[in-house]
């Protein structure tokens, strides 16, 4: 008979295993009662159950075995590629390590969203998930399941979650541009630089720089196979992947030049943006790969990736306003412009003469701009595009998320800019995040050039009241809808609107009983124009197009089939979303405490036919800025 154990029952009994049962179970090879206990109905819970029950099931279920290996690979699938097949590990540690941190994880992401919902952003703030001490890799994984989690539910949660995530894939992926830099020229990949920007400044695509070359592999493979048909003996044809090679032959390289160009331009059709010149996709070597249609410095990347595996040694030339490749036509490396041909791989790999490049860009330039680049001057380059696009922008999220991605990497690689260190401090000032780290980019600009002291000073004396603001924090209004003032507001937080004028549909998150914005404001919008003009409730309101919007109640009406509105910050003020409205969360509703019943109302009115989900959650709003309120 099956000796008791004496164990320690964990998380309560499921299920009752009568003692004539046991003996029997207990009476099967080790081998079957694993096989027994890996089944998919089974839980930890009833696996923690199992093992309390006597000394040989204890045994049976021990933290190495195949048992609790099932249960944690059952758990988190997405974690077994850290783990090797042939490496023993203690699984139920691993089990319990996993389940505590994924405990720590949700109970700060929950906290996150009392502690700021008033800022716009929240700058290093997640750093603290650092301060817990678990395995990076085990909070990725959590906050991952978090954001995986029903579609409709848990928005607040998902909202910081997603920042989170977003913050710390950053953190490591400029650790590794770092360490990039780090290494000596020959050995920085212009492809491998490019994709570290492309993650960067899109952290939660599945971007690697193996499925990245994976699919060039296959791309070179294409040119290959054209290069058969015209040269069988070519010697490209006898490289393998990874070889590193020059071919000196001329006319090799030659051949290998219109195989590529028939490739990528004929058959696979790639081609300049022309179009959409100043979409940032056209930067990002994934979305190249993808859309087939990039910018000119994007694709000189690929084109320039594919010649050297095939053995053509080109180098990237920063020509203003369009960035080109050179191709050597002697033995020898020359210092002489003339010895080059110059490849347009914006143009479809168009050749041309030096003086034939001036032609791209309508006026004459010196030697200097013929000449070749180093790798972190390509990745300069780049990073500078997508600063220029993100300056370009509408002040709305989007824009602001690119520029200040494209300042910390292009401050990444040139530390000591001026210019963008002062751009860097003012924009954080103006988003009104990382008070302190802008004081150190402020005294850092000041030891690198005092004739700055004039703005440095402007800022410090701001940053400084910012600091002692954030000390003291003004309590948020609580506006009640029963008040007297508040009689005429119809609307309330939740409801999906559609804008009789624009045509726009949008969610209510905040009200005023009238219009508190400024008198210039009010003019350029023209609100006197309206019936009611200024002095009647405006709404703020989040648009599906991803702005946020200043509304008079005249111009609102509820939606007639409410939909999802899928804006950016919709976590920020709601926590779910139940068909026909939205349910704020806890810091919206106290801020608005008598609105959701006023919604609740509001749908049974309008929607009696739908079905309408009531419930209560909690979760957190956003501020908005002058420039985002359109369309009173």
């Amino acid at each position: 008979m099956a000796t008791p154990y004496a164990g320690d029952r964990v998380l309560g009994t499921n299920a009752v295993i009568s003692e004539s049962f046991a003996k029997q179970l207990t009476d099967l090879p080790a081998e079957l009662l694993e096989h027994i206990l890996c089944f998919h109905v089974l839980n930890h819970i009833d696996i923690c159950n199992v093992s309390c029950t006597c000394k040989r099931l204890h045994d049976v279920c021990h933290g190495r075995g195949k048992v609790w290996a099932h249960q944690y690979k059952l758990r988190w699938p997405r974690l077994q590629r850290f783990y090797q097949q042939n490496e023993s590990y203690d699984w139920l540690k691993e089990f319990k390590t996993r389940h505590m941190v994924g405990q720590q994880i949700r109970r700060t992401v929950e906290s996150i969203s009392k502690r700021f919902f008033t800022e716009v952003v929240l700058g290093d703030s997640f750093a603290e998930i650092e301060s817990l001490g678990a395995p990076e890799h085990f909070c990725e994984d959590e906050l991952l399941g978090i954001l995986n989690s029903d579609k409709r539910k848990c928005l607040t949660l998902k909202y910081y979650a997603k920042k989170i995530l977003y913050f710390h894939r950053q953190q490591n992926i400029l650790r590794n541009l770092k360490v990039f830099l780090e290494r000596p020229p020959e050995q920085q990949s212009a492809l491998e630089g490019a994709v570290l920007v492309d993650q960067y400044c899109n952290p939660l695509a599945d971007v690697t720089l193996e499925s990245i070359s994976a699919q060039i592999e296959e791309i070179t493979d294409k040119v290959k196979k054209h290069l058969r048909v015209k040269n069988a003996t070519h010697p490209s044809l006898r490289a393998s992947q990874g070889d590193c090679f020059v071919l000196e032959n001329l006319e090799f390289q030659r051949q290998v030049i219109c195989a590529l160009n028939a490739v990528l331009y004929d058959q696979l059709q790639y081609k300049g943006n022309e179009r959409d010149f100043y979409n940032p996709l056209n930067s990002y070597i994934h979305q190249v790969l993808v859309r087939r249609t990039g910018i000119p410095i994007s694709l000189s990347v690929l084109y320039m990736t594919l010649a050297r595996k095939l053995g053509v040694p080109l180098e990237p030339v920063n020509f203003p306003n369009h960035f080109l490749l050179r191709w050597c036509q002697n033995q020898r490396r020359s210092d002489d412009i003339y010895d080059y041909v110059y490849i347009d791989a914006f143009g479809k790999g168009k050749q041309l003469a030096a003086k034939e490049c001036e032609n791209l860009i309508q006026h004459q330039v010196g030697a200097d701009y013929y000449s070749a680049i180093s790798t972190s001057e390509l990745l300069l380059r780049m990073v500078g595009n997508l600063l220029n696009i993100g300056k370009r922008g509408e002040g709305n999220e989007k824009s602001y998320q690119l520029l200040r991605d494209s300042l910390d990497l292009y401050l990444t690689i040139n530390p000591d800019n001026v210019q963008y260190l002062l751009l860097q401090a003012r924009l954080y000032f103006h988003l009104g995040i990382w008070p302190e780290k802008v004081l150190d980019i402020l005294q850092h600009i000041q030891a690198l050039d005092p004739s700055q002291h004039g703005a440095v000073g402007y800022l410090v004396q701001h940053t400084l009241e910012h600091i002692q603001h954030k000390r003291h924090p003004v309590e948020l209004e609580v506006k009640k809808r029963s008040e007297p003032d508040h009689r005429d507001v119809l609307y309330s937080v939740g409801l999906i609107m559609k804008h009789k004028r624009s045509g726009y549909n949008c969610v209510i998150y905040g009200w005023d009983p009238k219009c508190t914005m400024s008198q210039e404001w009010i003019n350029t919008m023209r609100v006197h124009q309206l019936s009611k003009g200024a002095d009647q409730p405006f709404y703020n309101v989040l648009v599906q197009d991803g702005t946020c919007r200043y509304a008079a109640q005249e111009n609102l009406e509820p939606h007639s089939a409410p939909l999802e509105i899928a804006h950016p910050e919709v976590g920020r003020y709601f926590t779910e979303f139940s068909d026909t409205h939205y349910i704020a969360n806890e810091e919206l509703q106290t801020r608005y405490p008598e609105d959701m019943c006023s919604t609740h109302r509001t749908v049974e009115e309008h929607y009696h036919g739908l079905t309408a989900n009531s419930g209560q959650s909690p979760e957190p709003t956003a501020n908005f800025q002058d420039h985002d309120l359109l369309d009173p």
